[in-house]
């Protein structure tokens, strides 16, 4: 189950009012940094990037591959544990626009946990220490320790060897 702050929208859908839910200079701040690191060649300065740009959560030796998108709005609601790898193209958000709400989630990644290329991870969830998430999945849902996620709707498998 993910965990979200839910907030009421009025009779227009929330998206339309963007910038009473988030600053505006602070997407702009956090859109340069973002994209700035997307492109950046060096996983080191990307990390010093996101860890004090804009404030996320990053454990020692983590890697975010190339384009890989921190949420734009509340980039600091990511948590990423030591040894994790965020692979190609991966989309991690911590917010979700709907037509009558708009949703906020932080989103922990355990430790020595590889999330493939192309996958997108929704608002809320938690994904365990040594788990490993396929390429292309979405996910919806918490994965534990020592867990492989795959495909959408998304399965989980346990790694355990027992």
């Amino acid at each position: 189950m993910r965990k979200l702050e839910k907030f009421k929208a009025g009779a227009i859908n929330p998206l339309w009012h963007l910038y009473r839910t988030v600053s505006r200079i602070k997407v702009a701040k956090n859109f340069i940094i973002i994209e700035l690191g997307r492109f950046c060649p060096s996983t080191i300065w990307k990390h010093v990037l996101y860890r004090k740009g804009l404030g996320m959560k990053l454990g020692e030796n983590v890697s975010l591959a190339y384009k890989a998108m921190p949420d734009l709005m509340h980039p600091e609601r990511i948590h990423i544990g030591k040894n994790s790898i965020i692979g190609y193209n991966t989309v991690i958000l911590t917010h979700e626009y709907l037509v009558d709400e708009y949703r906020l989630g932080n989103v922990y990644i355990g430790h020595d946990t590889m999330v493939g290329a192309n996958v997108t991870i929704l608002p809320g969830v938690t994904i365990g220490n040594h788990a490993v998430i396929g390429a292309g999945s979405v996910v919806s849902k918490d994965v534990p320790d020592h867990s492989a996620g795959y495909g959408n709707p998304l399965i989980i498998r346990s790694m355990d060897n027992d």
